[in-house]
């Protein structure tokens, strides 16, 4: 079921709110909650039932690894037990996702190196695995840290399977989560929580049916029709999936929190415009801001940070961001995109410890423009793909030929991104007629376009996360 689609609106949300709520004014609180977490299964499980067992087994392994670490706490048992323990959930929870999401690469790699001829499993992705498991390693390495603790199963399995962030994140710390359910006044239906969070779903959904939609029309004509492009439609090309992502992703983000403040839950913000950053490390601390902070929370401090001189330093950056590419997908681009970023990092570093400064116009040019050019890996299929669009990119005597209406269309979401995003926008505190009538407008010119991409395409489409 996705966020963009009638029955999501229209069926799905409705019951789920009223039903929830009603329980909760009966007194009935364990009983909507687990209500909630049954929703929540059932919005899983829309995709392909054949999923639901695996997240049922992996939240059921981890609640029991998360009460042993509690336990062995509780009575003094000695360190090792503990970091056994931690090391075995921790592997449990990798050996799943290598197993769906990496096992045909293996393979691939396998037959390539040693010339064998080994069959592909062709395992279908679990929907979420990637976000889910990252999500429960969090929690398993915050329970070794005495820093979490959940003896009750059915609050675990909603920590885990609140149906707003449970497919692409943002990726969630109990701490952030669990305490906002069991306060009382969030038991109550607040209705300026409900008009702010259709206010912002309203947002994301626009970003995501309406621009980020329009955009994949063009990036999958470039990426994967075209066999060569011009200076001008590599170009197009490549900002297209690079506003593409963002506003397919972002327009999710906002859903996300948008739904749970209408259940009056505070989702964490997730991205800050991130294609206004000036330096590489800003864009990280804008981007995909949940992930950016397990990524330095659960690998990078752990690796050693930057407390151990500047050469282990810059090993741990380059391996942080590895890892978060091939956590993107299993594809030696994804490798190649997580590897250019942790190389900008060091060189950001390097930089900045020289004294170095650029004007911030040309920092920005910078930037954005390496962050664009990175996209064409994330994005391509194969690599023959990612070089068609860079050669296109870099080939000046190539026919200069762009539809005017494609290159007015780029310049005015260039400059949309320079406009204040969702977050800065509730800020603002609009008066209440003008906020309904944003809602209502973006809501109408959205719906609208739903049904003309049903009607063109047959189907809606999912969001680019989904994949990961």
């Amino acid at each position: 079921m996705l966020f963009n689609s009638y029955e999501f609106i229209f069926l799905f949300l409705p019951i789920t709110f009223f039903i929830y709520f009603y329980l909760n004014h009966k007194r009935f609180t364990e009983a909507s909650k687990a209500f909630l977490v049954f929703s929540s299964l059932f919005f899983y499980s829309w995709w392909n039932i054949a999923y639901l067992p695996i997240i049922l087994t992996s939240m059921l392994v981890n609640y029991v690894l998360g009460n042993a670490l509690a336990a062995s706490i509780s009575t003094n048992k000695n360190r090792f037990s503990q970091k056994a323990i931690l090391t075995f959930g921790i592997v449990v929870n990798l050996s799943l996702l290598g197993y769906f999401k990496y096992s045909d690469f293996f393979i691939e790699n396998f037959n390539t190196i040693f010339n064998t001829n080994a069959d592909l499993l062709q395992l279908a992705l679990p929907l979420a695995i990637s976000f889910f498991t990252f999500q429960q390693i969090s929690y398993l390495v915050d329970s070794y840290r005495q820093e979490t603790k959940e003896y009750d199963f059915l609050n675990y399995a909603l920590f885990v399977t609140f149906f707003p962030q449970l497919i692409a994140g943002p990726i969630v710390h109990h701490k952030e989560m669990m305490p906002q359910f069991a306060k009382t006044r969030n038991k109550i239906i607040n209705y300026k929580n409900i008009a702010m969070g259709l206010f912002i779903f309203s947002i994301g959904l626009f970003k995501k049916v309406v621009i980020a939609d329009t955009f994949a029309i063009w990036a999958t004509e470039g990426f994967d029709v075209a066999t060569t492009l011009t200076f001008f439609e590599a170009w197009v090309t490549s900002l297209s999936y690079t506003f593409q992502l963002y506003f397919d992703f972002s327009g999710y983000t906002d859903m996300a929190i948008g739904l749970g403040l209408i259940f009056n839950i505070k989702l964490p913000i997730n991205f800050n415009s991130p294609y206004k950053a000036q330096n590489i490390q800003d864009f990280w601390r804008r981007w995909h801001i949940t992930l950016s902070r397990f990524l330095k929370d659960y690998i990078y401090i752990p690796l050693g940070g930057n407390r151990k001189g500047e050469f282990k330093t810059y090993s741990n950056l380059m391996t942080t961001f590895i890892l978060g590419g091939i956590w993107h997908g299993a594809g030696w681009t994804f490798v190649f995109w997580g590897f250019l970023h942790g190389l900008a990092l060091v060189v950001h570093r390097i930089w900045s410890h020289l004294g170095f400064k650029l004007w911030s116009w040309l920092a920005w040019f910078i930037t954005f423009n390496f962050i664009n050019i990175g996209w064409v890996f994330f994005r391509a299929k194969e690599w023959d793909d990612a070089i068609k669009v860079l050669n296109g990119m870099f080939n000046f005597d190539s026919n200069l030929d762009i539809n005017i209406l494609q290159l007015s269309y780029i310049s005015i979401f260039l400059t949309i991104i320079f406009l204040k995003n969702s977050n800065e926008i509730i800020k603002l505190q609009l008066h209440k007629s003008i906020t309904l009538f944003i809602t209502a407008f973006l809501a109408i010119v959205s719906l609208l376009q739903m049904t003309n991409i049903i009607i063109q395409a047959d189907k809606l489409s999912e969001f680019l996360y989904f994949n990961f």
